[in-house]
Parts: structure tokens; C-alpha cells; sequence
């Protein structure tokens, strides 16, 4: 498997405050895989993340959203942590990157609170999708199926509840764009 995303590419969106495992964990899996990941951010520099409530590590942006397109990716994921989350959700960069990545069919991958970004940038009506507990509310009010599984992926969008979930998410990351390799 090391080398099986060989030559992919995958963006991780997130800003300050951003849940730290759900960030470093699918990084350091898909690189295992052979892809490479980027982290991109409003700014350059670092982001800081969070262990729940506790600031954790920060980690280097290696580009902006200005100089990101959804093209020169094969997959985005989103990580949680509610300070990330809300802000990250109404940055209509962002957004428009996330809507490109759904229109090309891209994989998108959301965990925890991760899922707020795909409800604004208005994704999520008639999906079916997973998050941490107190977004099935917002999930639902934007026409999307809220179910509480380890991970659940509709079409290209991938999503998981929390921290726990992280190996079953990573590898339905892995496997969504091992899928792609072979149709390619």
C-alpha cells in the first residue's frame, strides 16, 4: 500500500484551531499511501491546532486558498474542531473550492465538524451523511440524511463523527481514491 495513491494529490483545508488528530492522522495515512498533502489555509505560515479544548501542535500551511484549485487535487478533507469549523464554513473561497471538488466528483472527505463547510457551501441536500452529533440538525435543515455510522460515503462525499473513527474514515479515503487510480 505504500505506494498505492502514488502521484495523487490531496488538500486538507483547515485554519487555527482545527481538531489536531483529525487533521494529522488522515495526512500521515494518505503520505503512507504515497500521496502527497497539502495543507491550505486563509494565510501562510502555521495553523494551530487543538486536542479537544487544549491547544495541541501547529502545522505548516503550504499554500492559500487564493493559489488552490480544486483541479490540481484529487481529494480534499476536512478536519472538525469547532473554532476551525465555524470559520472555515463561511469562507467563500473555500467554499467555492469544496463545491468544485463536488461538481468534478472529486472526493470529499468531512469528519466531525468538518461537515459545516459542505452545508454552506450548499452540498449536502440529498446526500446522506455522518458528523459529530450536534450537526445532524444543521445537516438536516439543508436537505441532507443525517445517520450516526463510523464512516459513511455517498457518491464522492466521505464522512465520519469524531476522533474515534479516524481509522475506518482514513481507510474509505484511501479506498475512494484507490478507486479513482484504477478507473483512470
Amino acid at each position: 500500500m505504500a505506494d498505492s495513491l502514488n502521484g495523487y494529490k490531496v488538500a486538507i483545508l483547515a485554519l487555527d484551531g482545527f481538531e489536531q488528530a483529525e487533521l494529522v492522522e488522515p495526512q500521515k495515512a494518505l503520505k503512507a499511501a504515497g500521496a502527497q498533502v497539502h495543507v491550505i489555509s486563509q494565510k501562510p505560515g502555521q495553523i494551530q491546532g487543538f486536542v479537544h479544548t487544549d491547544k495541541g501542535d501547529t502545522v505548516k500551511v503550504d499554500a492559500t486558498f487564493d493559489q488552490t484549485s480544486a483541479a490540481d487535487y484529487d481529494a480534499v478533507v476536512l478536519p472538525g474542531g469547532v473554532v476551525n469549523a465555524d470559520a472555515i464554513r463561511v469562507d467563500a473561497k473555500a467554499q467555492s473550492i469544496v463545491k468544485q471538488f463536488d461538481q468534478d466528483g472529486k472526493p470529499i472527505a468531512v469528519i466531525c465538524h468538518g461537515g459545516w463547510l459542505p452545508i454552506s457551501a450548499g452540498i449536502v441536500s440529498g446526500r446522506t451523511l455522518t458528523s459529530w452529533p450536534t450537526l445532524q440538525d444543521d445537516i438536516r435543515n439543508a436537505g441532507g440524511t443525517w445517520v450516526d455510522e463510523e464512516v459513511h460515503r455517498d457518491r464522492n462525499l466521505i464522512s465520519s463523527r469524531k476522533p474515534d473513527d479516524l481509522p475506518a474514515f482514513n481507510k474509505v479515503i484511501i479506498e475512494a481514491l484507490s478507486e479513482r487510480k484504477k478507473a483512470a
